[in-house]
C-alpha cells in the first residue's frame, strides 16, 4: 500500500468509556497512528503520553478543536475583529504547537472562523469575493507569527477549508491560495466531507493543489467512515496516486455508537482496497 492511515481521537470523545478502551479498540483495528485532539488546557500531558506509548500508538499531529467541536471553540476565531478574541486564539494555537511538539506530532490544522455574521443566511449564501479577500488578508500577520513559532518547534501549520455552514470566508482550496502566497511554510489540508459540499470537483481540486497539499481528512458526505455514503473515494484515491501524494490520510468520522469497531474497520478496509487497486 502507498498510504499510511490514522484516525482522529476527537471522533471518540463523546462516546468513549475511557481512553484505554478507545486505544485498545484502535489497536484491534491495526491503527497505530492518531491525531490527538487539541485541548492543551484540559488534558494530563504526561499521563496521556505514557498511555499512548504503552499501546505503541504514535501521534502524527493535533486536530484543532474549532467551532462547535469544543465548548471553547466559539472564542477560537483567527479572523475576529475583537482583539481579546484574537489574543485568545493566538495563545490557543501556540499551546497546540507546544502540545504537538511534546507528543512528537508534525502538523496542526487551522480553521479560519470569524465573528458571527447576522446580515445574511449563512446556510445558503457566500460572502462577496472582495469581502472574503479583505477578511482573509487581515489574518496574514497573525499567521506569519504563528508559523515562525511552529517552525521553531518543528511543526507544520495547515489551513483547512470548511463548508459554508461553518464559516463563509475559507471554504475552498482557492480561498487558501492567497494566504499561502503571503505566508511562507503555510500548507493546505483537504477534508473530503467539506470538499463534497464546496468544491466543484474532487479530482481538479487535488490536482490543482498538489504543490501545497500536505494532509487529508477522509469522511463521507454524512460524516461516517468511507463506504457508508456517496463520495467517490475511488476517484479521490486514484487522483492522490496520480500526484504521488505522500502526506497522511486520517479518518475523521463522527462516532455516535460505542459499537463502532465494525464500521471503522469497514471504512478502513474500503480505502485500503482502493489503495491496492491503483
Amino acid at each position: 500500500m502507498t498510504f499510511s492511515y490514522s484516525i482522529t481521537l476527537s471522533s471518540f470523545l463523546n462516546i468513549q468509556k475511557n481512553e484505554i478502551e478507545t486505544l485498545e479498540n484502535l489497536g484491534q483495528l491495526g491503527l497505530t497512528e492518531v491525531e490527538l485532539y487539541g485541548e492543551p488546557d484540559s488534558m494530563n500531558w504526561d499521563h496521556l503520553k505514557d498511555l499512548l506509548n504503552s499501546f505503541e500508538i504514535r501521534v502524527i499531529g493535533i486536530t484543532g478543536m474549532w467551532g462547535r467541536s469544543s465548548s471553547n471553540g466559539w472564542k477560537r476565531r483567527l479572523l475576529s475583529t475583537d482583539k481579546s478574541i484574537l489574543k485568545y486564539s493566538e495563545d490557543y494555537v501556540l499551546k497546540c504547537i507546544k502540545l504537538c511538539n511534546y507528543f512528537g506530532g508534525k502538523r496542526i490544522n487551522l480553521c479560519l472562523f470569524s465573528d458571527p455574521i447576522y446580515s445574511f443566511d449563512l446556510t445558503h449564501r457566500n460572502v462577496m469575493e472582495n469581502d472574503k479577500t479583505k477578511v482573509l488578508k487581515s489574518c496574514v500577520p497573525l499567521l506569519n507569527r504563528l508559523l515562525k513559532n511552529a517552525k521553531e518547534e518543528n511543526v507544520s501549520l495547515m489551513v483547512e477549508p470548511l463548508n459554508r455552514y461553518s464559516t463563509p470566508y475559507c471554504c475552498t482550496c482557492l480561498d487558501v491560495i492567497p494566504l499561502i502566497e503571503k505566508c511562507d511554510d503555510l500548507k493546505l489540508m483537504l477534508d473530503t466531507f467539506h470538499m463534497n459540499i464546496e468544491e466543484d470537483s474532487f479530482e481538479d481540486t487535488i490536482l490543482n493543489s498538489q504543490s501545497t497539499l500536505s494532509h487529508m481528512h477522509f469522511a463521507e458526505n454524512n460524516r461516517k467512515m468511507p463506504g457508508f455514503g456517496h463520495i467517490d473515494f475511488d476517484m479521490i484515491v486514484k487522483t492522490l496516486k496520480k500526484i504521488s501524494y505522500r502526506g497522511k490520510i486520517c479518518f475523521e468520522p463522527t462516532i455516535s455508537n460505542r459499537n463502532y469497531l465494525t464500521a471503522v474497520n469497514f471504512g478502513l478496509d474500503h480505502i485500503k482496497k482502493l489503495d491496492l487497486k491503483y
